[in-house]
């Protein structure tokens, strides 16, 4: 028998967590404090009892909504990811979204998902690089300062007005990156001593940093890299990456991965200059409602 239960207490959105860090080994899980405050739809699915899967609904940052369903490897292909799918879908349909997207990993769930008529939208590529304990510090372009966004109280917001919202309508999405001021803060800068401007007489040009991962801290992803659009091509951006590189040698972090979407060549070349390899891609596929 498979039954769907919403995923409401610690103990709950602690399985829901455990079923995403079983499919996406390679990745950050947000926390239970992340996932509360996060506003998600969560749900837990059971085959006889057993933990069988997961699934999560919320606003997209492309618009529309986004549903992810997930089924462990061994209770696939008894119907359980088509009831996530179909109750996640219905959940974003009452909730007014009248277009969903996910994400897939593999042939597989692409094939799961056109099934159900979603069609491709475009790839991410994952990259990761390996960070040895004597990682050097970069030198700067002349005229640029780094700091870091804990030694300047206020510089997160400022990153964003400044920089996040330019580099959102810059990314080569389907439709432009929508992200609130607290979402920003929230999910997308939360480590401050871990998030590095670039100043320029003054005046913020650039950015990166890290997102922590607390279940291996060992590990860190990139946060947003994006340079000022009249700065670009003076090598802020890598200067900017070696900083975060250096500075995680240096806090006990032996591995930092980045997503890049396809139409990013430019920084993926970057990443590649800098040591990154590819590990991994990810399809973004997308449908009407209602499914």
């Amino acid at each position: 028998m498979i039954e769907l239960r919403v995923a409401e207490t610690d103990e709950e959105l602690e399985l829901w967590r455990d079923v995403r860090r079983a499919l996406l080994p390679n990745e950050r899980a947000a926390s239970v404090a992340e996932l509360r405050s996060g506003g998600s739809f969560m749900l837990l699915a059971y085959r006889d009892s057993e933990l069988a899967g997961s699934g999560s609904a919320a606003k997209s940052d492309l618009g529309g909504g986004s549903i992810f369903p997930r089924v462990l490897p061994e209770h696939r292909r008894n119907g359980i990811g088509t009831m996530l799918l179909q109750r996640l879908a219905s959940h974003a349909e009452a909730a007014g979204y009248d277009t969903v997207g996910s994400m897939v990993e593999d042939a597989g769930a692409l094939a799961f998902a056109q099934r159900f008529g979603f069609s491709e939208t475009g790839r991410q590529v994952e990259q990761v690089r390996a960070v040895a304990a004597d990682e050097p510090w970069p030198a700067l372009p002349d005229g640029i300062e780094i700091v870091t966004a804990a030694e300047r109280p206020g510089l997160i917001r400022q990153l964003y007005d400044e920089l996040a919202l330019q580099a959102f309508e810059d990314m080569p999405t389907p439709s432009k990156v929508e992200i609130t001021p607290a979402e920003w803060e929230s999910e997308w800068v939360t480590w401050p001593e871990a998030t590095f401007a670039a100043l320029a007489g003054g005046d913020i040009v650039g950015m990166a940093g890290l997102v922590q991962d607390a279940d291996q801290p060992g590990r860190a992803e990139n946060a947003l890299t994006t340079v000022r659009r009249d700065w670009r091509g003076r090598g802020v951006a890598r200067a900017l990456k070696e900083t975060t590189i250096a500075w995680a040698s240096r806090h006990g972090i032996h591995e930092i991965y980045t997503w890049t979407q396809t139409g990013n060549e430019n920084m993926r070349a970057v990443n590649e200059r800098l040591g990154y390899v590819t590990r991994d891609i990810s399809i973004s596929v997308r449908r009407e409602l209602p499914l």
